[in-house]
């Protein structure tokens, strides 16, 4: 292999004839992370990089490599000390902020809200019983009051799995279940480490620090995220489960490519050259965490499974643009028999054990709800197969019918109900989930009113839904016509998180779903700053001016925080008041 030349772009080196992108102020394309596959420029012109055998120092190669699979701004991250300290010092002030959002007042309401009356006393008698058992008619008031224990022996029939519930046991198990704020504690939490891994992620995936506690920031005062947080509901830890998929599968990606850089060289130098597939990696560690992380999302909810497909084809692209940009001559091949391959044999059974795992409270326990239906529909098997056998066999057939029954529910699911909204909306949040609402009147409230409101509404901040909405085409423009590969990563979590939804308009769905993939909204939105930044790094004077709008849009988007908090916290407010916040007449 003679020589091979190129750029250094943010675009994916898998994509055949991908036009040349502006450069930056140093030279070098400073938006990208991946080179065209033709080769890598290190200089205001393109030059040529030799990769046979030269007599080179040692480790220019490597270094000529890691050029063309990364950008400049990603190879400089960690650099200096200062940068390692505001690496993790930013991020974690950010989730400090996120931490008071969510964690004051956290019992108020002190009733069940929403879907609480589901998922926190399955999960209280999940803990007290080891499976959800049902309960008598009416037993809220009983259960807010603090007398726990009214609940049924026989089992309930509920149709998420158990693993949202168990985390939601877990905070209950911490605070005691008599308290309001200790049914809601694990959703705080996982809400405020999801702000955390965000702006990490963030971080490695646009190369900034800045953008990486901007896109944290977002997500720390956004009304989705904090009426989550705050509420004992399933859908938050699902966020949480593929936000550490996601954040997992990037830190593969760059592990991945600093180690394909390492051992390309060490081919090259030795005379041998990359060859047609490129080299071997070894164990993808990384990765068989992101799958356990996608296991435990299925665990929650069934949704999860639809990450699992589209995590699992953008990790495998991901490999295959780095093969081609180190010039593997058959990278295709290369990708698909040394990463393709290997990632399904190892992620999928992975996913499978861990999601098995997640009910293994179910298979220990002979009061589970369909644990024994085997008994009246014993299956047949040969007198030669042990007994053990048999118990294992008999407990799975009664595991997958219980699944068909979910299965049915969920797909028949098409009830009447007032919040119930067309997925087409969810983006620009034309109809969001009303959680909790009490109205008093004659000065009743303490809002010294005549009438004074408290409400939960499950409303993003319009202004970064709204401008997310439109950072969304200009991510798809990055992704069609610039070949960037961080619109990719940007967009993943919203193709997996919403597009699937599109497909059943029919069936009782809510806006409140979005929770799953709004930590890629609010990507989405950095992204689109990230690209506005590039375009004027290299002018001092646009540079300024624009982080002045930048900074005015933030500080904007901040006070429209301040003005919806009291209705995402269900604070006593006027009613007047609460009526400005109606912004639509679909909100009500």
């Amino acid at each position: 292999m003679a020589g091979v030349t190129g750029t250094n772009g943010a675009y994916d080196a898998g994509t055949p004839g991908a036009p040349t992108p502006p450069a930056g102020p140093s030279g070098r394309h400073a938006e990208t992370d991946e080179a065209s596959p033709a080769a890598t420029s290190t200089s205001p012109t393109t030059t040529t990089v030799d990769l046979v055998k030269r007599d080179r120092p040692t480790g220019q190669t490597e270094q000529a490599l890691l050029r063309r699979l990364f950008s400049d701004r990603v190879l400089s991250l960690s650099v200096t000390a200062h940068d390692r300290l505001w690496g993790w010092l930013g991020p974690l002030l950010v989730a400090v902020v996120a931490g008071v959002i969510r964690f004051v007042n956290l019992g108020t309401p002190s009733t069940l809200v929403f879907d609480e009356t589901y998922y926190v006393k399955g999960a209280y008698t999940l803990l007290n019983l080891g499976y959800e058992a049902d309960w008598p008619d009416e037993p809220n008031p009983a259960f807010e009051s603090g007398n726990q224990d009214s609940f049924l022996t026989a089992a309930d029939y509920v149709v998420h799995p158990p693993v949202g519930k168990w985390m939601i046991a877990l905070g209950m198990w911490l605070g005691g279940a008599e308290n309001a704020w200790a049914w809601r504690l694990a959703s705080a939490v996982v809400g405020v480490v999801a702000v955390f891994l965000v702006a990490r992620t963030a971080r490695r995936v646009f190369g900034s620090t800045v953008f990486g506690v901007v896109a944290g920031g977002l997500m720390a005062v956004d009304g989705v995220a904090i009426v989550h947080s705050r509420t004992g509901l399933l859908d938050v830890f699902l966020m949480f489960w593929v936000v550490v998929a996601f954040a997992l599968l990037v830190k593969d990606r760059e592990w991945f490519r600093r180690r394909l850089a390492a051992r390309s060289a060490a081919m090259v130098d030795s005379g041998r050259g990359v060859g047609r597939d490129g080299p071997v990696v070894g164990v993808r560690w990384w990765r068989l965490a992101a799958a356990v992380a996608l296991g435990l999302a299925c665990g929650t909810k069934w949704s999860g499974l639809y990450f699992v497909a589209v995590f699992c084809l953008v990790s495998v692209a991901w490999d295959a643009s780095a093969r081609r940009a180190v010039g593997a001559r058959q990278w295709h091949v290369g990708s698909l028999l040394l990463d393709a391959v290997p990632a399904a044999a190892a992620m999928l059974p992975t996913v499978l054990v861990t999601y098995l795992a997640s009910w293994s409270a179910w298979f220990a326990n002979p009061r589970s709800y369909d644990r024994q239906w085997y008994v009246s529909n014993p299956g047949s098997y040969p007198g030669w197969v042990p007994d053990v056998v048999t118990g294992w066999g008999e407990a799975l057939r009664s595991f997958w019918h219980y699944h068909e029954k979910m299965l049915a529910f969920h797909t028949g699911l098409d009830n009447p109900h007032t919040y119930m909204a067309n997925p087409w909306g969810w983006l620009l949040q034309l109809r969001p989930t009303s959680f909790y609402w009490r109205k008093t009147e004659n000065f009743e409230g303490g809002c010294g009113a005549e009438a004074c409101a408290r409400a939960i509404t499950s409303v993003g901040n319009p202004l970064i839904w709204w401008l997310a909405t439109a950072a969304v085409v200009v991510a798809l423009y990055a992704l069609l016509v610039r070949r960037d590969w961080r619109a990719v990563a940007v967009l993943s979590g919203i193709v997996a998180g919403w597009v699937p939804w599109l497909f059943f308009p029919e069936r009782t769905i809510f806006t409140f779903y979005t929770i799953a993939f709004a930590p890629w909204m609010y990507l989405t939105l950095t992204f689109a700053l990230v690209l506005v930044w590039e375009q004027v790094s290299g002018d001092r004077r646009l540079r300024r001016r624009a982080a002045w709008v930048i900074g005015a849009l933030l500080a904007l988007v901040l006070a429209v925080s301040v003005f919806f908090y009291p209705v995402w916290t269900a604070m006593e407010i006027p009613h007047s008041f609460w009526r400005a916040h109606m912004w639509l007449r679909s909100w009500v």
